[in-house]
């Protein structure tokens, strides 16, 4: 039984990479719903660093042009 617990295989989760960082922006467009899209829930939060992978600019810049988009209509506050 002991033999068993040590055979098992290390799970190592990759670092994610900031999605944004790779594409080189430098502004995050609050226009542009459908890449706002993959960084809220089903519920229409903002999804926290940690799940998503963006740097912390990133991450500021994200909340900001989802706060935005919300304020002109584009993106919902709440699940329906």
């Amino acid at each position: 039984m002991a033999e068993n617990k040590s055979a098992r295989p290390m799970n190592r989760k990759r670092k994610k990479v900031c999605a944004f960082c790779v594409e080189k922006v430098d502004k995050i467009d609050y226009k542009d719903a459908a890449k706002l899209r993959r960084f809220t829930s089903e519920r229409a939060k903002i999804l926290p660093r940690r799940v998503t992978g963006t740097c912390a600019y990133h991450q500021r810049e994200l909340t900001t042009a989802i706060k935005r988009a919300r304020a002109i209509a584009l993106l919902p506050y709440t699940a329906d």
